[in-house]
C-alpha cells in the first residue's frame, strides 16, 4: 500500500493523470493473482482442466489488447490470430522440445510469460500503427493518389510500428543479468532451482518470448497494415 500511495503522490505532483489507473491496477492485482493461486492448485490437482486454464489466459490477453485498438475495423480477430501465430509456435517449440521439464507447471508458466508477450506485442504494434496513420495521414493518402494500394502506401508506417514494438523485449534480452534479473529467474530459484537450472529457464523464456512477440508483431501489422479508411485524427485532452 506504500508504494502504491508514494506512486499517486508522484503522479499527483507531478499533475500526470494516470492516478487512478496506478490504484485500479495494484487492486486488480491483488486480487486476480489471489484467485490464480487458488485456480492453479486446482489445475495442478487436476491437470485436464490446464486447457481451460490456458483458455482464460488468452482470451483475456486478446481481449485487453484488442480494446486498446478500437480505431481499427476488426481489431480483435486480428489480435486473436496474430497473439495466437506468436503462442502456439513459441509454446509449442519450448514445451515440445527436451529442452525444459516436460510437466503441466512448466506448460502453465511458459504459457502465462508467452501469451503476456504476445498481448503486449500487439498492443504496441497496433497503438503505434494507428498512431503512424494519424500522424503521416497526408503521406499516405499521397501514395494512395499516385496509384499505390492500401498495403503499399501503408507499408512503411507498419514496419515501424511493428520494429518498435519489439524494442522492450530486445532491451530486456540484451540487459538481463547485467540490469535486471528477470522474474522468471527469480521464481526459479525461489522454487530451489540451481543458479544454471534457473538461467537456462530464462534464457529459454527470453527467447521464446523473441520468437513469440516478432511473430505477433509482423502478423498484426500485416492483417491491420491495409485499411479501407484511414483513421480520424483525435484530439486527446488531459484524463486522469
Amino acid at each position: 500500500m506504500a508504494l502504491a500511495a508514494i506512486s499517486i503522490a508522484v503522479l499527483t505532483i507531478g499533475r500526470v493523470g494516470q492516478r487512478r489507473a496506478v490504484l485500479v491496477a495494484g487492486v486488480r492485482a491483488v486480487l486476480q493473482l489471489g484467485l490464480v493461486a487458488l485456480a492453479l492448485r486446482g489445475v495442478f490437482a487436476a491437470p485436464q482442466f490446464v486447457v481451460l486454464m490456458l483458455a482464460v489466459m488468452f482470451g483475456v490477453a486478446t481481449w485487453t489488447a484488442a480494446r486498446r485498438l478500437r480505431g481499427f475495423s476488426g481489431a480483435g480477430r486480428a489480435v486473436t490470430l496474430a497473439c495466437a501465430a506468436g503462442a502456439v509456435v513459441a509454446v509449442g517449440l519450448i514445451c515440445g522440445l527436451p529442452v525444459l521439464d516436460r510437466s503441466v507447471r512448466t506448460l502453465v508458466a511458459v504459457s502465462g510469460i508467452v501469451v503476456g508477450g504476445t498481448m503486449t506485442a500487439a498492443t504496441l504494434t497496433g497503438r503505434r500503427l494507428l498512431d503512424g496513420l494519424r500522424r503521416r495521414r497526408e503521406e499516405v493518402e499521397g501514395w494512395l493518389a499516385l496509384g499505390a494500394t492500401s498495403r503499399q502506401a501503408v507499408a512503411h508506417i507498419a514496419r515501424d510500428a511493428a520494429s518498435e514494438a519489439l524494442v522492450p523485449a530486445l532491451d530486456q534480452t540484451r540487459t538481463v543479468g547485467l540490469v535486471t534479473l528477470p522474474g522468471a529467474f527469480v521464481g526459479a530459484l525461489l522454487g530451489g532451482a540451481g543458479a544454471v537450472g534457473a538461467a537456462r529457464f530464462q534464457i529459454v523464456v527470453l527467447v521464446g518470448l523473441l520468437c513469440a512477440e516478432s511473430i505477433t508483431a509482423v502478423s498484426l501489422a500485416w492483417l491491420l497494415g491495409a485499411p479501407a479508411t484511414l483513421p480520424e485524427i483525435e484530439t486527446t485532452g488531459h484524463r486522469d
